[in-house]
């Protein structure tokens, strides 16, 4: 299946557990990629045919910047139900939430997961 991926999109979220991650926030980034037939946009040429990712990163901007969560799981199921409510020709996606500067005690680059959802 053809993909559309979009890759290291940055926000400002207050996601977290601690008391201190909800009140000072932080950076997290997402990496979207949506499987879809991409034959019709590429034979004709027409934005109809595929999926505006313009309109995914607004869509991914809303939730990442929007009500704060205790888990990135939880980001990352709002990401993916979503797209698959609001772009119809999105068959599968699947969705990694980067928290960077997750409180962990040591040096690390980075804490993310993923989940890939389908439609039914």
């Amino acid at each position: 299946m053809d993909k559309i991926k979009l890759t290291g999109l940055n926000f400002y979220g207050y996601h977290g557990v601690l008391p201190e991650e909800r009140q000072m926030g932080q950076e997290f980034s997402v990496d979207v990629t949506m499987y879809l037939d991409l034959q019709d946009a590429g034979q004709t040429d027409k934005l109809a045919a595929t999926v505006n990712y313009a309109d995914v990163y607004r869509v991914v901007k809303k939730i990442v910047e929007g009500e704060p969560r205790n888990l990135i799981e939880s980001v990352g199921e709002d990401v993916a139900q979503t797209i698959l409510q609001k772009f119809l020709l999105v068959a599968k996606v699947r969705v990694t939430v980067h928290k960077p500067h997750a409180p962990l005690p040591g040096v690390f680059t980075d804490a993310c997961i993923s989940v890939v959802r389908s439609r039914s």
